[in-house]
Parts: structure tokens; sequence; C-alpha cells
């Protein structure tokens, strides 16, 4: 923001800016129309709103350090150096503008264009559904040399805004413990918050961001000049560059800010995130089809200027351009309007043509002046067409030997009699012996087993066409009958055909399970993701211990539920333990009552929380580069409670 701006913002900035639109009190009745869900996602929702008015105080210049402590009685204290929520008397209300943003809901200075030119705040509900599902919440506001507090009970004043001291410091403090009576836990996940606050910091360069858990004596702060550039440099992490330097894309039109950062690698898969207010729009919309459109215009105009196609009719697609591609957008729109099945899609139309004309004009720009790197995005892009055909070929081939073409399915694969996907499952079973011992346990009627012979190939160093000639992939995208890779091309990935309800992935309780478990999560998240998104992956969760004594068999599921077992059952007795090394071992009777039975059996639904840090993931440890593999490896070393030598 322009210092000017800044000046006004802090004059303007009092209890006539608090704009109220009345209505508390269906909060409690339905939290999950306000956060989403009572799980962790809801719960952690709760930190994320505080946040976001913090980052909200950066956007309009008056914040450079956030802090976040979470407590060892799992409350929270988020903290800014802003200018502090205003507490004088609400000219409407005719109480404390502090009580009015603490206690009514959309009640805030977003909604006023003159404190805030732009806000993430308007996606969320406001820091008075946070009161109002906590237990307790404390507001402390440090302004005009005073320190202000109010005291609030799940969303109720305790007391009027009170002065507890004097300060040189300007900012708001808010700590809350969430109501045990509304959610499921009150645990808070370290690496969940973690992930978002890191991610804020990127999209906000400079803003200080500081996370501290007294629970685990941990803390870490996130601060990046580079901003976006260094968003996608930790996106990167694991990849081998094309070119160094991150190209980096900044201007403003029709009071739409627009910030790119780009660069390609060697990989063969596009990764672009993009943002609007610090929001993520994992459905992309207007912003990011301008992207796409500038992108692919200029590269194709690049090439043609200096001669770098052998004919001249020859283009490249949009998905030829974005291969091997790592880009972040972020927008920041007034008025934005978000639409999609989650909301997190742009709508705003005019945004683009601004994103558009802002791209064509800085990346044509960058492009002459760095004839070097135009000339290794072409010859990269121009592979990848090649590779495009090869791969429709191969479609073709595989689309002939599905079933919807030949009405045969995989030799190997048991299928079951119902044919009604949503009633049908299908376990990707690790080896041919407990392939056999699942076919023979399984209920016929809805449970197909497909039996993997072996690790399948690592489609993070693979492009399409060499993926298609793996066996074991081929024959699990006949089987599911839905094609594979971008919706968009002929023969991708489509999410309603897909045969079957579930897809449970059933691999042994070892290293080898492991990897195989990884493989198969990667191929999906690279060519299936809406099976991720829409909630159809499972993993299977088979016993590692059998404890028997006498006639009295009890499976144990992990190293601490064995040593709870033994505890309370077995106190003077010294059973039979079996360890189960592989699903082979057990007979089909055993793998069905344990691990297929629906009424007994316990299966993990695969959730993608966070797409951004899904993808650093799987980079950095299916990917080429050895040290960041390493890295994550030694880092979560203390994490890990049972390794199978």
């Amino acid at each position: 923001m322009a210092s000017e701006e800044k000046n006004v913002s802090n004059e303007n900035y009092g209890a006539d800016q608090i704009t109220v639109l009345k209505g508390l009190e269906a909060v409690r009745k339905r939290p999950g129309m306000y956060i989403g869900s009572t799980g962790l996602r809801g719960l952690h929702h709760l930190i994320y709103e505080v946040v976001d008015n913090s980052v909200d105080e950066a956007l309009a210049g008056r914040c450079s350090k956030i802090t976040v402590t979470i407590h060892p009685n799992n409350s929270v204290s988020i903290e800014d150096n802003g200018a502090g929520i205003p507490v004088d008397i609400h000219k409407v209300e005719g109480v404390s503008a502090l009580e009015v943003v603490m206690t009514m809901l959309h009640a805030g200075g977003k909604f006023d264009k003159k404190s805030y030119k732009v806000s993430g705040g308007l996606h969320g509900v406001g820091v008075s559904v946070v009161n109002a599902l906590s237990e307790w919440l404390v507001a402390e506001v440090s302004r005009d040399g005073q320190v202000y507090q109010q005291r609030y009970q799940r969303g109720v004043k305790q007391n009027e805004v009170t002065v507890v001291g004097k300060t040189r410091k300007t900012g708001t403090k808010i700590t809350f413990l969430p109501d045990r009576d509304i959610f499921e836990s009150l645990e808070f996940n370290y690496d969940t918050i973690a992930n978002r606050l890191r991610e804020l910091a990127f999209l906000n360069a400079g803003l200080e961001i500081v996370l501290i858990d007294e629970r685990l004596n941990k803390s870490e702060t996130y601060k990046y000049k580079g901003g976006l550039k260094s968003f996608v440099t930790y996106l990167d992490e694991g990849r081998k560059p094309l070119h160094k330097k991150v190209i980096h894309i900044q201007g403003e039109k029709d009071d739409v800010v627009v910030e790119v950062a780009l660069q390609y690698n060697d990989s063969y898969l596009e990764n672009v995130f993009s943002y609007v207010n610090n929001i993520n729009t994992h459905e992309g919309g207007s912003h990011v089809a301008g992207f796409r459109s500038a992108l692919t215009r200029t590269i194709n105009d690049y090439a043609r200027k200096n001669n770098l196609f052998k004919k001249s009719s020859e283009s490249l697609s949009g998905s030829d351009v974005r291969e091997g591609l790592t880009g972040v957008i972020s927008t920041r729109v007034m008025e934005p309007q978000f639409e999609g099945q989650t909301k997190t899609k742009l709508g705003n139309s005019e945004v683009k043509g601004i994103v558009e004309s802002i791209m064509n004009e800085q990346l044509g720009l960058f492009l002459e002046e760095n004839p070097a790197v135009g000339k290794a995005i072409v010859e990269k892009s121009l592979s990848a067409a090649r590779a495009r055909e090869a791969a429709r070929k191969a479609r073709e081939l595989v689309r002939r030997k599905s079933a919807l073409e030949s009405g045969s399915l995989p030799g190997k694969l048991a299928d079951c009699s119902i044919n009604e996907p949503e009633l049908c499952e299908l376990y990707l079973v690790e080896g041919d012996s407990a392939g056999g011992s699942a076919k023979q346990g399984r209920d016929r009627r809805m449970q197909a087993i497909l039996p993997l012979r072996g690790k399948i190939l690592n489609v993070e160093k693979a492009r399409l066409n060499k993926i298609l000639g793996n066996e074991e992939i081929r024959t699990i995208i006949t089987a599911l009958g839905a094609g594979i890779g971008n919706s968009e091309d002929e023969g991708g990935f489509n999410v309603e055909n897909v045969r079957y309800g579930k897809i449970i992935i059933m691999t042994d309780a070892d290293v080898d399970g492991a990897h195989i478990r990884t493989l198969l999560l990667t191929f999906f998240y690279r060519y299936m993701r809406e099976l991720v998104e829409k909630g159809y992956l499972y993993i299977a969760q088979p016993p590692l211990y059998l404890i028997k004594s006498g006639r009295e068999e009890i499976y144990a599921y992990n190293e601490a539920e064995k040593d709870r077992i033994l505890a309370e059952k077995f106190p003077n007795k010294t059973p039979g333990i079996q360890r189960y090394k592989g699903l082979g071992e057990m007979n089909p009777d055993q793998l069905w009552k344990t691990t297929m039975d629906p009424e007994t059996r316990t299966i993990l639904r695969v959730e993608l929380e966070d797409a951004v840090e899904a993808d650093h993931i799987f980079t950095v440890l299916m990917g080429d580069e050895v040290e960041p593999r390493k890295k994550f490896i030694q880092e979560r070393a203390k994490e890990v409670r049972n390794l199978d030598i």
C-alpha cells in the first residue's frame, strides 16, 4: 500500500467505520453453517478467522507482525501490532465498537472501503463467530496509550470495556478457549496451523508471522521478503529448475492488484496455486483463466517471432506450455464474488481481462530480455506436445482394451456382482497371496479385488505416455473405467465414470507396503485428483498383532493397542502374540473379520486438507533431489513411532 493511503486509513479507522449487519443467535445452534464443521477443520478455522483480521491490518499497511500462541490447555492467543480495534462508543449501537465487533455477526471495518481497501476476511464470518463458539474469550486492545480489555463467555460479555494498563504499543490480542460443548476435540494440530501461517507469510511479503506451541515447546517464524518468489522456490524444493531466476509479474488496473510468480522445472506436472485476498481458490476462476490464456498466447507469440517452430502452422496447447510449470497467482479484489461447490472459485469476470493484460505485457517483455529462458521454455513445451500425442495414442490403446470398449475387464480383477457404483468397493491389494485371501474372504456382491504385483511406477518422474506403458497402472485405469489425467484432454479423467464408490488401498504393514501405498497415493493425487477431493479413496487398516490365549483371540492394530490389551486383559498371563508381517499370512476368514467386513473394519478416508503442502510433500518424497528428501526425513525422525526393519 502507498504511504498516502496508509495515513488516510489511520485517520479514518474509528468507531464510525464499524458497520453492523446484526444476528449472532444462530451461530451456537448451527455452528457448521459458519465454520464448516465441528470437527478438526472447524476447530482450526477459529484460529484462521482471527489471524485473517490481523492480516487485513497488514494489507491496510498498519501491521508488520502477528504472533499465534497455542497454550497447554488448548487455548490460543493471536496478537498483532496493528492499529487496535476501536474502543470508543459506536453511534448506532451505543456500546463500545470493540463490543460490537466481538458480539455482532458481520460487524467490522471490512464493509467500509475507506478503512480496508481489500480484505481476506470478507470470505470469512468474523471474530464474533469465534467468540460465540468459545467457552471464554478475552479481547485486549492497545490503543491511544492505554490497554483496554473485555471478557466474554460463549459470546456474552462479562464486563464493560476496562482500562487495565498503559502502553506505547498499538495492536489487538485475542485469547480464546474453544467450547468443548461444540467441538468434537480441542486438540490443535501444529502442522495444520503452521502450513496455513507459512502460506500467509508467502502471500504477504515482509509480514512476520510467529507460531509458538507451548504444549510442544516448539516455535517457528515465517517471514519472506521474496513473497511469491519465495513461495515458488519452496514449492519447487525437490525439482530441478529450467531457469534459476523465478519470473515475477506485478501490476494494478481498475483497483485489481495482480501478482504472479512462476518457474519451469524438469518435471512433467503442472502445479499452479491461486489466491484472492489471501483465500486459496482451489477451484480457480476468472484470474486463473486469464493467467492460462495469457501464458499460452505469449509463449506461442514468442516462439513464432523467434522462429522456434519448424512449421509456420505449428502451435502449442495450454497443457503443453504448462508442463513442468510451478506458479502462484495472487490477486486482490475489492469486492470478490465467489462461486463453485466450495465457494473457492472467483466469479468476477472483469478480473480475467486484467490478469491477461498484465501477464501478456510483462511476460512477453521478460522473454525478450531473457532469450535463453524463452528458448528453454519453448523447447520444454514442444517436447510436451510430442509426448501429448504419444499419450493420446497410448490412451486409445488402453480404451480399446477397457471394459467400455471391449466388454472385458482385466483378467486378474475379481469384480463384484452388482453394478451400482455407490454400493461397490474396489480393493487394491499388495501381492497375489493377499489377493487370493481377499478374493475368498470378500463379499462378492459388492467387493471387487485387484491384486497388484510389486511396486507401480513412480509417476513423479515420468510423462503420461510412459505411465500408460506400465502394466499395473493400465490395469488400475481399466478397472476404474474413468480415464486418466487432465479432464480437459480427450480421454482425461472423469470422476462421474468411476465404477466404484470406494477405492481401498490394502497393503502390508511394513516398509514395502508403506512404499507401495505412497506410490499409489502419488498416482491418484497427480492423475485422478478428484478421487481424493471427493472422498473416493481409502486406506485399509489391517491388524498388526493377533493376541491368543486358549480360545480367546484379540486383534491389535498398533503397538499402543497391543500394550493396552496385554495390560488390561492379560495382567497375570503370557498369551501368544503373532505379528503379521503381511496380509498373506491371514486366512480369508481373518482378513474378512479384521479388515474387510463393513460392520467391524476400520478404513481411513484420504482427505486433501492442504493442496499446497500435499504437492510439496509428494515432490520432496518422490522427486529426484536427494537433499530435500533427507532433510524432510531428518526433521520428522522424532515423530516415527514404529519403524519396521
